[in-house]
């Protein structure tokens, strides 16, 4: 039979990381049940009669009751007062605590050291999203922020202001005319590619994919169960002659290839295309950075060449034109598979926040995405040339390719050349930069460093231009 609540003893002494005092109260109560003073199933006194053995406000004492009792140190039942509960003095003696301690010294284990951010982050495919205005940005989500919280999460047929926002968007910036519905808005480039992937039934087929190339769009492949073709591109980038009638899907990144550089030619466009309807193939097409080119013309995407509508998944996102952390991306699938687009995006369950898709559509609709594109476009080309003309001025005869577009430049080495050597080097010298040769599925065909200056400033050009080119020399 339970005991009537004993004369506590509380061995009262206060912390010195200054808790709360509720838990010091929760505190001084296991300490008594740890000590035996207190059993399961005791009555604790009450909350008053506490309260004045402390001399501290009753709330607090009510405040350590409830935290005791969340923690499986007491029972409360109305009209029983509260009691130590079941296993309350094996808990005390584990040391278990009522609360989670924040002040770090429950543990032996230091914490690790955090590596220190780079002096000059050259990581390819990093816009600068300090170039965002923050007066349209916050206008854009006060908009998104007062319209009705949306009921449920939004699926394939959802975000239709983003999605007519971008239908203008597309037709104004790469020549692709396409009608609101025909869009569908996905979480991220590898969204997109695992949906068309399940859509378009790739598991267990070949996909040609440029060789060297975008890594993370390889393994996406992969890991829905599509073979990974490797051709390997030149200077123009993917050459249809190295296409097989057994590939069942091509992927490509012709308006700048990732990670050359490469401008696939419009006579490469249209082969491509009619090598797609000829053979029934999937041509995917990832714009990744097509917004960004200087000192040439724009070249029309494969989606709005004639019959690529027929052929060609175009997949487009905001990555790298404001920021890869609003995880928002477009996917325009041939007419003939958006049905199965949708089923398939509605199975995986991948979807998007409709506040964020709001604040977007309201960021296109007002022109602050023209603004901010003619402003970045004119800023990252400033930075193109200062890097540029810094490489050139400290090393005569350095080969770089890709820099008509996008928002990096390869730094082409000799093939002898270990440029994961260099990067290591460059990285202990502040700079963070990629080697070429883990673009390649196989054995390295290239050595160079993949370096963006879109957080360049050209003040600083010199100073990374230095260290690339000191670095090379040294290795």
């Amino acid at each position: 039979m339970a005991r009537h609540a004993p004369e506590l003893h509380l061995v009262w002494q206060l912390p010195a990381d200054g808790a709360p005092l509720r838990q010091r109260i929760a505190a001084a109560v296991i300490e008594q049940i740890r000590l035996g003073g207190l059993c399961p199933g005791d009555a604790l006194p009450s909350t008053r009669s506490l309260a004045a053995e402390l001399a501290v406000a009753r709330s607090s004492v009510v405040d350590a009751y409830d935290e005791l009792a969340a923690a499986g140190y007491a029972t409360a039942r109305p009209g029983s007062g509260t009691r130590v509960a079941a296993g309350a003095d094996a808990a005390a003696h584990a040391g278990a605590a009522s609360h989670v301690s924040s002040s770090g010294l429950t543990t032996s284990v230091p914490a690790a050291p955090r590596p220190s951010p780079p002096v000059w982050d050259l990581t390819p495919g990093h816009p600068d999203p300090s170039l965002i205005s923050t007066t349209d940005w916050r206008r854009a989500w006060r908009t998104a922020a007062a319209a009705p919280v949306p009921a449920a999460a939004a699926g394939p047929q959802g975000h239709a202001e983003l999605r007519a926002a971008l239908a203008s968007h597309l037709r104004r910036t790469r020549g692709i005319v396409t009608d609101a519905d025909d869009l569908i808005i996905v979480p991220g480039v590898a969204a997109a590619l695992r949906t068309l992937s399940a859509a378009a039934g790739l598991n267990g087929r070949d996909v040609a994919f440029e060789e060297p190339g975008y890594d993370e769009a390889r393994r996406t492949f992969e890991m829905s169960g599509a073979r990974t073709r490797a051709v390997v591109v030149d200077g123009d980038g993917l050459d249809p002659g190295s296409l097989r009638d057994s590939d069942a899907a091509v992927y490509c990144t012709p308006a700048h290839q990732y990670p050359l550089g490469a401008r696939l030619p419009v006579g490469r466009r249209a082969r491509l295309v009619q090598w797609a309807v000829k053979t029934g193939a999937l041509l995917i097409e990832d714009d990744y950075d097509g917004e960004f080119r200087y000192d040439v013309s724009a070249l029309p995407a494969l989606r709005g060449i004639d019959d690529g509508r027929d052929c060609v998944a175009y997949i487009g996102t905001v990555s790298k034109i404001l920021t890869p952390a609003l995880r928002v991306a477009w996917l325009l699938p041939p007419p003939g598979l958006r049905d199965d687009v949708a089923d398939a995006l509605e199975r995986s369950g991948e979807s998007i926040c409709g506040v964020t898709t709001l604040a977007l559509a309201r960021f296109i609709d007002s022109g602050a995405m023209t603004r901010h594109l003619a402003r970045a476009a004119r800023t990252y080309s400033a930075r193109r040339s200062a890097l540029v003309g810094a490489l050139g001025r400290r090393r005569r005869g350095l080969q770089l390719e890709g820099v008509e577009a996008g928002l990096h430049v390869v730094v082409r080495l000799p093939d002898e050349s270990d440029d994961l050597a260099i990067t290591a080097l460059l990285g202990e010298q502040g700079v963070t930069a990629a080697p070429l040769s883990t673009y390649f599925a196989g054995p390295p065909g290239a050595r160079g460093l993949v370096c963006g200056y879109a957080r360049l400033p050209e003040t600083q050009a010199d100073a990374v231009a230095e260290r690339i080119v000191s670095a090379i020399g040294q290795l």
